[in-house]
């Protein structure tokens, strides 16, 4: 523990460690006990309009940035975790560490700061932990007669930790709504066009093939009627040019629609108990670290799941 005593103290290290323990215990469960009530208010409908509302405006912008950048950033965290302690390889991890996570969408920073206002602080100002580490500090010290220790390194300590920890919850956002696309897809390819598309290149590279039949058909010496009965028989090979286009319309819709979709899926999320997991996995990680001292462990493994989605997609599609 950070946590320095002068010589003249009566208190032993041992003792000041499983006070702070005590208090950083029952700060976390404290707030696990306001996990329910916070997906209520924010994750549920109506909370949920209200949460997801923010997204409207620069946020259609981001959102598709993001999307298109989340591989390159999953890619960096894998080789951050390669190489984070081996010997040679120390400037690969401080270069994969400079990558960004993307643009910080509206949505992300609003339910960043609501959890760390309402679930860690519980609407509060300044840090609530630091009153439950005084409370057990002073009632150990009512017992002995000691020069109290600084309890502000230990929060001065702890703050990287939650920043940190409040940065890869703001990722889960952009790969859920990565992954949402996926599924979004594989739905609407299965029941509009029955075929099995994984993702937006998959639906992408069928409505491609759908453009060129109907251009096709259109300019047929024997007429349009004729030109679909005789490709619906041997469709023609969209071109490259129309494959790209149509995959960049689709993916633009699909990245706008995903900077609104919590509107539809947090409710969903939060009636299968996806958002109290996630919640309970980031206050679990969080009080391991802080009583371990260790820098931040928090690493959400949804943003590998929808980059294995993509990867399907790609494999599906033929294009990888």
């Amino acid at each position: 523990m950070p946590i320095e005593i002068s010589p003249e103290q009566q208190l032993s290290r041992a003792e000041i460690e499983q006070a702070i323990n005590s208090g950083v215990e029952r700060y976390f469960n404290d707030c696990r006990a306001r996990v329910p009530a916070f997906i209520r208010r924010h994750f549920q409908y109506p909370g949920a309009i209200a949460t997801n509302r923010v997204a409207l405006g620069w946020d259609t912008l981001r959102a598709p940035v993001n999307l298109l950048w989340a591989p390159m950033y999953a890619l960096a965290s894998v080789l951050k975790a390669l190489t984070r302690k081996r010997k040679g390889l120390g400037w690969l991890y401080r270069a994969a560490a400079l990558v960004p996570a993307g643009f910080t969408t509206r949505v992300q920073q609003h339910i960043s700061d609501l959890i760390l206002i309402e679930l860690l602080n519980d609407g509060k100002e300044g840090q609530l932990l630091e009153s439950y580490l005084v409370d057990a500090l002073e009632a150990l010290y009512a017992r002995h007669t000691c020069e109290a220790t600084d309890h502000r390194q230990f929060i001065r300590t702890i703050e990287p930790l939650v920043a940190d920890a409040l940065s890869q919850y703001r990722v889960t956002r952009t790969a859920s709504a990565d992954i949402t696309n996926s599924i979004s897809c594989t739905v609407l390819g299965a029941f509009a066009f029955q075929k099995f598309t994984p993702g937006g290149i998959g639906l992408g590279v069928v409505l491609a093939s759908i453009v060129a039949k109907t251009l096709a058909a259109r300019d047929f010496i024997f007429g349009e009627a004729a030109g679909n009965w005789y490709y619906g028989w041997f469709p023609p090979e969209p071109s490259w040019t129309i494959t790209a286009a149509v995959m960049l319309a689709v993916l633009s819709a699909l990245a706008a629609f995903a900077a609104l979709s919590g509107m539809i899926f947090d409710p969903l999320q939060a009636s299968i108990g996806m958002h109290k997991r996630r919640l309970h996995k980031l206050l679990d990680h969080l009080e391991r670290d802080v009583n371990r001292s260790t820098q931040s462990s928090f690493r959400p493994k949804d943003q590998f799941v929808a980059r294995i989605l993509d990867a399907f997609d790609l494999i599906r599609t033929g294009l990888l």
